[in-house]
């Protein structure tokens, strides 16, 4: 009869609630930097083409319009970023990654659940009490250290391949 354990994240290689306020800090720091970029690129367009449109709306944004632009913007940063590379450029900097139970990479729908719990009121705040934040459990992520997730996992698999060796 064959047992095969399979690997599982545990509490040593998860991020602390430290590193994910950087994360936070630093994903929105990168946020408004893109954001000012846009508009920077958006209106130098328009002077281009002699056109005041832009800034005159620009002018005139309301606090709606602008909330819904951020909202987009924070969508289409962590869905490509985390999508892509299990990471945002936030958690390239602290070394973390998102990942499974398993510490497999999730997939599109995973990420796009976890970008979304992201809107839930005081979400930012709930990883404070614990490492792992709403958005986390609603999608059935965790945010782990990359290299103790490659270490941990290596660990594993040379244990396994010792305990699946024929004797």
């Amino acid at each position: 009869m064959d047992f095969k354990k399979q690997f599982s994240v545990d509490e040593e290689i998860i991020a602390t609630g430290w590193q994910r306020f950087g994360n936070y800090m630093v994903d929105m720091i990168f946020i408004y930097i893109i954001i000012i970029l846009l508009f920077i690129f958006i209106g130098l367009i328009s002077s281009f083409f002699d056109s005041n449109e832009f800034m005159v709306w620009l002018d005139n944004m309301g606090d709606l319009e602008f909330y819904l632009i951020f909202s987009l913007l924070v969508l289409i940063y962590f869905i490509f970023f985390e999508t892509f590379t299990s990471r945002s450029l936030a958690k390239y900097i602290t070394g973390t990654i998102v990942v499974y139970e398993d510490g497999s990479k999730p997939n599109l729908g995973t990420i796009t659940k976890r970008t979304l719990s992201r809107f839930i009121p005081f979400d930012a705040l709930t990883f404070l009490g614990g490492a792992r934040g709403w958005h986390d459990s609603i999608s059935d992520t965790y945010v782990v250290s990359k290299k103790g997730l490659e270490t941990k996992m290596k660990i594993f698999t040379e244990l396994e391949e010792i305990g699946n060796s024929p004797e």
